[in-house]
């Protein structure tokens, strides 16, 4: 991931505040989060609280799990019973280079309760194990899912079906030369299978950046950015595709089916950005109840020099986006190596649909003291909007990542927190070990 920017001008939190409450953005007055902490965790760099941990928090039934990097690199697993404040650590025998913050520590829980484990990724040799039992912390030792394309992983992340298989989605091969690839976990053989080598091709060109989400109906949404070069100013356009099938094949919001793999020739554009845009990596991904896709990323549009966060999403009919203009202050990216920039990826949560159609988009800005805040849209078809913080300190160069499964099952979100600095060009900050914590809401809408 590359990054260079340029921070202009401070705006104070109390004159922002003042200027949104003039606009379609006011200060939000919602219920209190709670926060309850885990234990300490390595925060040199961003490693443990970038965008695209899938997942850095999971449920299953009664059961919360999560896991980080130590202060000595090693991968450590908690859980906890849901709705308490003890947590069962274990720390496990796996290290990862965490000074590298492609690095990322993924989990999920299949159907019959197996903890599923993957880290330690940028373009290396897959690492993966699960535990030896269902709810336990203690994991097998490292093994293959199906020892093809495994040299070369790289955001490795999991998702899980309704009927509690397992999704594999990572990326094989480099920045600006590779392919997505899809594998499938059953739960009766406890086997992975690959259903897609290359679902979509770079065609040796360029990669894709994405994010899927599973909505209630169990349709796999996949939206993604390409990017042509190791360069994250050749970052482009905003791809959409959906399978109703498990992964097996897949097609375009109007229906149409795709030929495998889809290209940038291929793809649906659900809205076009050209290069040199500021347009980050990776797009957050969510659905109404009725399956309409809804994409949060950040671009600045033609003309204006101050990046802001975009909401893209389907009507039903027609693809739509939302500029959420309240931001202030411009940065440019640019180069090469993971950087520090001064807002985070966001992450979007849906919930309802038509004219209920309610959204949380969840965020980072040093405009707002670099706390983890949340938009808020109670109703798209008013499609004004409240930020709130949901914590007062600062966070430096945190993202968000969530319990995707709890958000689903009961509409309550638990987010994965911890203060950490990014320097740039994968530098170290120095900074001592910071408490991992989980900050509990439930958004009144």
């Amino acid at each position: 991931m590359t990054y260079k920017y340029t921070f202009q001008g401070w705006l104070t939190v109390a004159v922002l505040s003042a200027t949104l409450m003039a606009t379609s953005c006011t200060t939000s007055r919602l219920s209190e989060p709670n926060t309850i902490t885990v234990a300490d965790g390595w925060a040199n760099n961003s490693v443990n609280a970038v965008v695209f941990r899938k997942n850095s928090l999971v449920t299953h039934q009664d059961t919360q799990y999560t896991a980080w990097y130590d202060e000595n690199q090693h991968v450590v697993l908690a859980k906890r019973k849901s709705g308490t404040d003890n947590w069962e650590i274990q720390k496990t025998n796996f290290k990862g280079n965490a000074a590298d913050a492609h690095n990322t520590i993924s989990i999920m829980v299949d159907g019959d309760g197996y903890l599923h484990l993957s880290w330690d990724h940028h373009n290396n040799q897959l690492n993966y194990a699960r535990s030896v039992s269902p709810g336990s912390l203690q994991m097998t030792n490292k093994i293959p899912m199906t020892g093809q394309n495994e040299r070369v992983v790289s955001y490795p992340e999991f998702y899980r079906l309704q009927n509690g298989n397992l999704m594999f989605f990572y990326r094989d091969g480099g920045s600006g030369q590779g392919n997505m690839v899809i594998n499938s976990y059953d739960t009766n053989t406890r086997q992975w299978t690959q259903l897609h080598s290359s679902l979509i091709d770079g065609e040796g060109q360029r990669n894709a950046y994405w994010q899927a989400h599973i909505d209630q109906q169990g349709t796999i949404h996949v939206s993604w950015v390409w990017r042509e070069s190791p360069n994250v100013a050749s970052n482009h356009d905003l791809s959409y595709a959906r399978s109703t099938d498990g992964g097996k094949t897949w097609e375009k919001s109007t229906g149409e089916k795709y030929t495998l793999p889809i290209t940038e020739a291929t793809a649906e554009k659900a809205w076009e950005i050209p290069q040199n845009s500021e347009l980050i990596n990776q797009t957050s991904m969510g659905a109404d109840a009725e399956g309409n896709p809804f994409v949060a990323t950040y671009w600045r549009e033609a003309g204006s020099e101050i990046p802001q966060y975009h909401l893209v999403y389907h009507n039903g009919k027609t693809w739509q986006s939302l500029q959420l203009d309240f931001r202030t202050t411009p940065f440019s990216l640019s180069g090469v190596g993971t950087k520090r920039i001064p807002i985070a990826r966001p992450q979007v949560l849906v919930k309802n649909a038509g004219a209920n159609t309610s959204v949380l988009m969840l965020f980072r800005d040093e405009e707002r003291g670099n706390k983890a805040s949340a938009v808020v849209i109670n109703k798209l078809s008013d499609p004004k909007w409240s930020i709130v913080d949901l914590t007062q300190e600062s966070l430096g160069s945190w993202e968000p990542t969530y319990d995707t499964e709890l958000w689903k099952e009961k509409g309550i979100l638990n987010l994965f927190v911890q203060k950490v600095e990014q320097v740039d060009g994968e530098g170290q900050a120095n900074m001592p070990h910071q408490p991992i914590k989980v900050v509990e809401w439930k958004p009144d809408f």
